[in-house]
């Protein structure tokens, strides 16, 4: 859900704060006021959740002073700036020192209001963007997204942490959709190298004479980056579909990483993405850099053999879509739980993500059910099923386990709503929660 913004009112002049006050109000934002800087900056810092809005010409701390330890605090912090008729270079000056932009008394109230809907979807950008960059740098976050209690899921997050603590270069590999560029992300999280810079590149997005510029360089003055070797120095490169590197690059690539010696100035984490049949990474690579990148390597597992974690994530993600659509989540009936569960899954999690999604928009126009939405796209008649059968005990209890997750979530740890809903005993919901592992602290 995304963050409301705030909008901070700055005037030494009561009327002036309360009449801003009101008619922002009135066009839904959540404002406060300060009677001077020095208030508001008791208040006011990096994290802020919104805006300013601030008089130039105050007592005391006046309105430049007050936008400098704003930009001293957080340059990304949006502030209008308002000034007196005809006071065009303190605009001009209020502009160069960092305000998001200004108001001339007498102002439009309309104006203002547009003025502020784009300041606040400025600053929305920016908390959205760091909120991502603090999970990206969080290992403990990162290894939550890796959901699953599955014997697959249990060795990548051991495997994880164990490559995380080396320092050689790893090679990721593994089908469509399995979520390689999360697990490099959080093998840098959950290493010594977390504090230093993580630097993508998608070797099939450029072409080869760019590609190498932007590998290697050299960079032009207007270029405003550095070569991503360079960029990434004492942190992790990460390459994605490092099977696109032509020859030559290859040989460039080797040679960098000869340089570098041991440890690794800079670690390079290799993500492979082939998926023909019987072909890999070390059928296109050549022997001494395949060895090189595959010193330490990370295999993540395809979907299908995940097992239980399928309705898991298939649960957590139709929750998030129902709140993102302002709808109930779809209710998983025994027999969609084992379609889900048979699926073969050729998209993996990302396949499983647009399921949820259109399982959720289904359930709210109130049609569709899911076997439609597994359907072969090559035989529109028949479900898409593997060939691997389970025993019935499997679904019974993977599907017994999804019920009680969901109506633990949907009661929030309320036990006595979970045990009139689903009919069951204390005793018996108690000792089901053992066995499935489900804890009523996490529902809280």
């Amino acid at each position: 859900m995304a963050q409301a913004m705030k909008i901070a009112i700055v005037d030494d002049e009561q009327d002036m704060r309360q009449s801003i006050s009101q008619w922002l109000a009135l066009s839904g934002y959540d404002t406060e006021t300060f009677a001077s800087a020095e208030d508001a900056l008791k208040v006011l810092g990096p994290e802020y959740p919104g805006i300013v809005i601030s008089d130039i010409k105050m007592p005391g701390m006046d309105g430049m002073q007050f936008l400098k330890k704003l930009m001293g605090s957080d340059s990304a912090l949006p502030v209008i700036m308002i000034t007196g008729h005809g006071d065009v270079p303190m605009a001009v000056e209020a502009m160069r020192v960092g305000a998001f932009d200004f108001l001339e008394k007498p102002f439009n109230p309309d104006r203002m209001s547009e003025l502020a809907k784009k300041a606040t979807a400025t600053r929305r950008l920016v908390m959205d963007n760091r909120l991502l960059r603090r999970e990206l740098s969080d290992g403990g976050q990162l290894m939550k997204k890796l959901i699953g209690q599955s014997p697959v899921m249990e060795r990548l997050r051991e495997d994880i942490l164990d490559l995380g603590q080396a320092d050689g270069h790893v090679l990721i590999d593994g089908e469509t959709g399995t979520g390689k560029t999360l697990v490099a992300h959080a093998l840098h999280a959950v290493g010594s190298r977390a504090g230093k810079k993580f630097v993508l590149v998608s070797a099939s997005a450029f072409e080869e004479d760019a590609l190498s510029k932007r590998l290697f360089g050299p960079m032009q003055p207007e270029d405003a980056i550095l070569p991503a070797m360079e960029e990434a120095r004492g942190g992790t490169l990460v390459l994605e579909d490092v099977e696109a590197l032509s020859e030559t690059l290859q040989a460039r690539l080797l040679s960098v990483i000869n340089e570098q010696g041991t440890p690794a100035e800079t670690r390079i984490v290799a993500i492979s993405n082939l998926q023909e049949a019987g072909r890999t990474s070390e059928d296109v690579l050549r022997s001494d850099l395949f060895y090189r990148l595959a010193a330490l390597r990370i295999t993540v597992p395809p979907l299908r053999q995940r097992g239980e974690d399928i309705l898991t994530l298939f649960t957590r993600l139709s929750d998030q879509f129902a709140d993102e659509y302002g709808c109930d989540a779809p209710q998983v009936t025994a027999q969609e739980a084992a379609q889900l569960l048979q699926a073969p899954w050729p998209g993996n999690v990302r396949q499983l993500i647009n399921v949820a999604e259109r399982a959720v928009l289904q359930s709210r126009r109130g049609s569709g059910t899911i076997a439609s939405l597994l359907m072969s796209e090559h035989d529109e008649m028949q479900p898409v099923m593997t060939t691997e059968g389970k025993p019935l005990k499997e679904y019974v209890e993977a599907f017994e386990r999804m019920l009680i997750d969901n109506t633990m979530r949907r009661h929030k740890g309320s036990i006595a709503s979970v045990m009139d809903e689903l009919c069951l005993p204390r005793r018996t919901l108690n000792e089901k929660m053992a066995k499935y592992q489900l804890s009523r602290s996490d529902y809280l």
